[in-house]
């Protein structure tokens, strides 16, 4: 199955969730009943809502029934929605290695026709070379063994093909200069790294800009964080926050519409793409 095929599940289950939850309201059936009806929890409710569950065919019918969804036709819709929402995308193959609040971000980075972010740490898995993600990995997980690290960095440089694929999307990214001068696996991991920031800042579909550290304070004082934007006209932007050992995916309009407007702010108080090019090859002459 192809990438964009496999990454579309998670879209379905997400757009899924959302007419349910729509259904729900316009009904207003509480999570409680609505879980009593399917013999299920409140919280199964919402992560279904959430599109963060697969999905049992008799639970929709079931929940379809409850909201007095009669139709034929608006049922088999959902119903079928419901089944390509269960398809398992490629990364579910590293399992072993890939958390489950991690495999959603997976899905819909592959299913997303633009995104936006702006990285302090690390350069951006997106655009990170397999020298400089097997520094990152081992640091990060000093102890994994040597074949868990190297299914790490496989699963981030596999992430790496929907930059080149037939249906990229437009990639925004803003790093830090920290980013850039932190280094990680020695000076050759990182002239390789930036040598390679350089190349792929060149591609169309990719504007790469550089936060330099004399511009002082500015927009992205919270973090890192990433913007999804998806061609179907029914799912919203979805901004992704990740933290330790979990992420937060909001997707209320008020609270993407600040993150935007912090993107907006970072795009034009950072350097040009241009001038971030010439900065990335000032750094690699002294690298």
């Amino acid at each position: 199955m192809a990438a964009g095929e496999s990454s579309g599940s998670v879209v379905r289950r997400i757009l899924l969730g959302s007419q349910l939850r729509r259904l729900r309201e316009d009904r207003g059936i509480t999570r409680e009943a609505a879980g009593y009806s399917i013999r299920a929890s409140e919280s199964k409710i919402s992560r279904m809502e959430l599109g963060r569950v697969s999905f049992k065919a008799r639970d929709i019918e079931d929940l379809l029934t409850l909201y007095g969804v009669t139709d034929d036709a608006e049922r088999a819709a959902l119903l079928g929605l419901a089944r390509e929402a269960n398809v398992a995308g490629w990364w579910h193959s590293y399992g072993d290695v890939l958390p489950g609040w991690f495999q959603t971000y997976v899905g819909l980075e592959g299913a997303a026709s633009d995104i936006a972010c702006y990285e302090v740490q690390f350069i951006h898995g997106l655009l990170q070379t397999e020298g400089y993600a097997h520094a990152v990995v081992t640091r990060g997980q000093p102890q994994a063994c040597s074949d868990e690290v190297d299914r790490r960095v496989a699963l981030r440089l596999e992430r790496q093909k929907l930059l080149v694929s037939e249906r990229a999307p437009a990639f925004h990214v803003v790093l830090d200069e920290a980013a850039l001068r932190r280094p990680y696996g020695g000076r050759g991991v990182m002239s390789a790294q930036l040598r390679h920031l350089v190349t792929v800042s060149e591609q169309q579909n990719v504007r790469l800009q550089v936060m330099p550290f004399s511009f002082g304070g500015h927009a992205g004082e919270s973090g890192a964080f990433t913007r999804l934007r998806f061609p179907e006209s029914d799912l919203p932007d979805i901004v992704y926050l990740e933290q330790l050992t979990s992420a937060l995916y909001l997707d209320k309009r008020d609270e993407v519409a600040h993150y935007e407007r912090v993107l907006e702010r970072l795009g034009a108080d950072s350097l040009s793409p241009e001038e971030s090019r010439d900065l990335l090859r000032a750094l690699l002459h002294d690298a």
